[in-house]
């Protein structure tokens, strides 16, 4: 049944309807993670990535209330000047909804809404965890994997949090997270955290026939795709740890802490490399829209092969 307050563009809902590959994207990055005009870019350039790709960019926000999958070049410009805007969690649909505000969708928000619609890959930059701040500090990521079966292309958790506290999280959910041609769980800015995934697998078909096998044995959680940022825009571990430590200080010291956190500390650490970790941050975010263009076309190859 058709959700109302749900609108997909022309050309998402042909792709859903012939079954061309796509792929979802989030929109906290363009409303609350970058700063004009890196923003406006990074999105327009990350929905080329997923064409170039062979695959239909489905960027998910929202506008006056209404729950847009897939959006205009005019919707994004729209979207990225705003200055009164939501950042969208699960609990904060329906406030966005009755009062016709104009959101970004985080991780979950962004998976809660492509999953009604059928859309089973997603391109993030990291996802949400536990905070190193305080251990009651969870984010609602980490439940939306446990819970929606989609592929989820990222670059690891973002390094400011608690990694080994996090990974935890996801095996305790029972939340498979690969890695990506690597044994070793990224760390955002950096490939190495000294953690190791669940299993390592190497190539796009591996993972779709991986996340079918999960999906036919019953399984309801998300497969976590750990992708490491190219070598060539990475930050050792070495070099970020005592950036993060500061920032994480000041924001204690400021008692910064639910929404306002993830903001300030990627804002004061891009400060405090001078530049550097936003650089990075662009890398990860175009890489990982690559390849989960790469899966869902091996994905629908899976379905095609299946249904003979």
């Amino acid at each position: 049944m058709k959700n109302p307050n749900i609108t997909l563009s022309p050309e998402i809902a042909r792709a859903l309807n012939f079954g061309t590959p796509v792929v979802a994207l989030e929109s906290t990055v363009i409303t609350h993670g970058l700063p004009q005009p890196q923003n406006l870019e990074l999105a327009r350039d990350m929905e080329q990535q997923v064409r170039d790709h062979d695959a239909v960019p489905a960027t998910v926000a929202l506008l006056d209330g209404e729950i847009r999958i897939g959006l205009s070049d005019g919707e994004l410009v729209r979207l990225s000047e705003s200055d009164s805007v939501l950042k969208v969690s699960h609990r904060d649909f329906a406030t966005a909804i009755v009062k016709k505000k104009n959101g970004g969708t985080t991780v979950a928000g962004t998976m809660f809404a492509s999953q009604l619609v059928g859309i089973k890959v997603f391109a993030t930059g990291g996802i949400g965890g536990v905070h190193k701040e305080s251990a009651f500090d969870i984010s609602t990521d980490l439940h939306a994997l446990a819970e929606i079966p989609m592929i989820v292309v990222c670059a690891g958790a973002k390094a400011i949090l608690d990694l080994p506290a996090t990974l935890e999280y996801l095996e305790t959910m029972g939340v498979p997270v690969v890695g990506y041609q690597t044994d070793e769980f990224p760390a955002f800015y950096s490939r190495e955290s000294g953690l190791n995934v669940s299993v390592r697998l190497d190539s796009p078909k591996e993972v779709a026939d991986f996340a079918q096998a999960h999906w036919r044995l019953g399984m309801r959680s998300a497969v976590l795709v750990t992708n490491p940022v190219p070598e060539t825009e990475a930050i050792s571990k070495s070099e970020m740890e005592p950036m993060i430590a500061k920032a994480s200080a000041e924001a204690i010291e400021q008692e910064i802490h639910g929404q306002k956190l993830t903001p300030f500390l990627l804002s004061r650490i891009s400060e405090l490399t001078e530049g550097k970790s936003l650089r990075t941050n662009l890398a990860l975010l175009l890489n990982n829209a690559r390849l989960a263009a790469r899966i869902a076309a091996e994905m629908k190859t899976s379905k095609q092969v299946k249904a003979i």
